[in-house]
């Protein structure tokens, strides 16, 4: 059947997947059609046992999100036929010559390096989020047939790139794509989802990785961070779409060929359709950023035009018998092939605020080698030594990570009920920031009735139904009242302390609350995204997440607001936190895996809020 695949000069659609855990090379034929919308991703029934789903990055649009629209189809192969066949006998029934002229990026090194500063600078240093993603492409011109180049190119990818978790080739009309992605987005089998964040980047030299060099890989805080950042960011779409939140397996070395990472597996379980899990977790911030709305924003300005299908997926989605199941990885270190002959292999580093934009440039360069060695048929050099996760150095120092972070997310999630709070209901404002999923999953934990409603839509009276309104946080600077939402956070939080309701601030609405006390607000020298910092909270010390560009000041001398006690860093003045009769905030993430008791002080601070006591102190402890 394969040969006739090759056999044929104008082949019908087909997919060719090697998928981690499974044996041999799965051989997919079928029909294809274009659906507007992931609702209508066809499901397998008596006429087809499987759907290929490829879902473009400009999907976006469903949730209202910014992008350059390429006109990229939701394209679905709908599997009529089916073949399991041996690695050796693909791999030898596809070897062959590709006819490729090398060519280049289209953003040259010092241009990208140029965009990696004033991300740095313009984006994170404005408050605009914690991380951004933007790519660039390496482009090629292909000889010959695009469906048949797909096949050979697959099979070099099969021998040169194992850690993979797809390698695949699909031809499916005018889309042509080959690739071998680390990463799986999102899969669900029969209720269980799981994720599976992969950041921080370790080069492979040319002689091979070694113990030692993997445990400076692994002591590199901007690696560490990383990582965090894009659990923090994948958790809140776990928080979304299952009722168990997402437990945090790991975290675990994913070789490659050139590179190692590293990653964690977030694993919960769900009632949710399929199609709805994977419209709700477009896309991974691994190759987007966080927070995810206002990434698809900072994409659209640095980016001149559409992604296609970069950092979208390919969701496979099967039945067997009432079992439904979709494994979706992320489509990176892929090759397209266009009809006209012009190949693209789209690659992009994660930007944060201590990125050096000569290292980001050697990180797009290294995704690309997987793809680019296949391409030129030259040899690939030795795999990293899977053994070395086994190391008791490097095993030790993963562990390690594990030690500062927050209990709650690293086991089963059962219900932790607090008697002052068991039914007490609660509105959440959603500032375009889904941590608002997250800080909803803790209080239904902790036995409230929570709705999380979009600033847009929240009325000023919408609060007086509920005990308690949770302003969260978002993107930007608190000061700007010119910007709608920050304008709407800021009447929200006026009109909650006028009429002497409850209220708990978050971060950019800490922010908010701080000013309307009469606190001056201002940018940090430096910004604290995702960065975990030992701070004094009410006479007490504990180890929190901060994702904030922005802060407010108590600076020394300076009486603090009559109604409020105020935790402030007790040097420079910075404010953490807030209390008074009614309110509470916090400049941090309690719901962040950052955050070691986020649940026992989301918990006393909603207590106290519900219960306020006593006239307000300045603390600086």
């Amino acid at each position: 059947m394969l040969q006739d695949l090759l056999d044929d000069p104008a082949p019908p659609p087909f997919a060719l997947l090697a998928r981690a855990g499974r044996p041999g090379v799965e051989l997919l034929l079928g029909d294809l059609v274009d659906v507007d919308r992931l609702a209508d991703l066809p499901l397998p029934d008596g006429d087809s046992a499987a759907t290929l789903a490829l879902i473009p990055y400009r999907q976006l649009t469903e949730r209202g999100f910014d992008c350059h629209d390429d006109g990229a189809p939701l394209r679905c192969l709908r599997v009529h036929s089916r073949t399991t066949l041996t690695r050796d006998d693909v791999v030898a029934a596809v070897s062959g010559p590709v006819d490729v002229t090398a060519g280049g990026f289209d953003v040259a090194d010092d241009e990208y390096a140029d965009i990696v500063g004033r991300v740095i600078r313009d984006e994170i240093g404005h408050g605009a989020g914690a991380n951004f993603v933007i790519r660039r492409d390496y482009l090629a011109r292909l000889t010959g047939s695009v469906p048949h180049a797909a096949l050979r190119l697959f099979g070099r990818l099969l021998t040169g790139e194992p850690g993979a978790y797809w390698t695949f080739a699909v031809h499916a009309g005018d889309v042509t794509m080959v690739g071998a992605t680390p990463e799986r987005h999102v899969s669900v089998d029969d209720g269980t989802v799981v994720m599976n964040p992969i950041s921080g980047t370790y080069r492979v030299p040319s002689g091979g990785a070694t113990a030692g060099d993997l445990l400076r890989f692994l002591a590199d805080p901007k690696e560490t961070e990383e990582l965090f950042m894009v659990v923090d960011e994948e958790l809140k779409m776990m928080s979304a779409v299952c009722e168990d939140g997402g437990r945090v397996l790991g975290p675990y070395l994913k070789p490659m060929r050139h590179l190692i990472h590293t990653e964690y597996l977030l694993e919960g379980t769900t009632r949710l359709d399929v199609r709805d899990v994977l419209r709700e977790t477009m896309f991974a911030p691994t190759v987007t950023g966080s927070p995810l709305e206002n990434a698809a924003r900072v994409i659209t300005r640095y980016e001149p035009n559409g992604r296609g299908y970069y950092a979208g997926v390919a969701a496979l989605i099967e039945a067997d018998g009432d079992r439904l199941t979709v494994d979706a990885p992320i489509l990176i270190r892929t090759a397209y092939l266009e009809p006209d002959g012009t190949v693209r292999v789209p690659v992009g580093a994660t930007l944060v605020r201590h990125s050096v934009a000569g290292h980001e440039v050697a990180e797009t360069h290294a995704k690309a080698a997987g793809v680019l060695t296949a391409l030129a048929g030259r040899s690939a050099p030795p795999a990293p030594a899977g053994q070395l996760a086994n190391d008791p150095a490097i095993a030790a120092a993963l562990t390690a990570r594990n030690r500062t972070l927050a209990p709650f997310w690293l086991r089963p999630q059962g219900q932790d009920e607090r008697p002052a709070l068991d039914g007490r209901s609660v509105l959440i404002v959603d500032a375009e920031d889904r941590w608002t999923a997250m800080l909803a999953h803790l209080l239904r934990r902790l036995g409230m009735r929570a709705d999380v409603r979009r600033w847009s839509d929240v009325a000023p009276a919408d609060g007086d139904a509920y005990d308690l309104v949770l302003s969260g946080p978002g993107p930007g600077d608190p000061r700007d009242v010119g910007d709608r939402r920050i304008a709407r956070l800021h009447d929200v939080v006026r009109e909650r302390l006028a009429a002497g309701r409850p209220l708990l601030a978050v971060c950019l609405s800490h922010q908010v609350l701080a000013a309307t006390l009469g606190l001056p607000l201002g940018p940090l020298p430096q910004p604290y995204q995702g960065t975990q910092r030992a701070v004094p909270l009410f006479g007490r010390e504990t180890r929190v997440g901060f994702y904030n560009t922005y802060a407010a000041w108590l600076p020394a001398g300076t009486a603090p607001p009559a109604e409020a006690e105020v935790a402030a860093h007790p040097e420079t003045g910075e404010v953490v936190a807030l209390r008074g009769a009614g309110f509470a905030s916090v400049q941090f993430h309690l719901e962040s895996i950052l955050s070691t008791e986020g649940i026992d002080l989301l918990a006393e601070l909603v207590t106290g809020v519900l219960a306020p006591v006593g006239d307000g102190r300045a603390v600086r402890a």
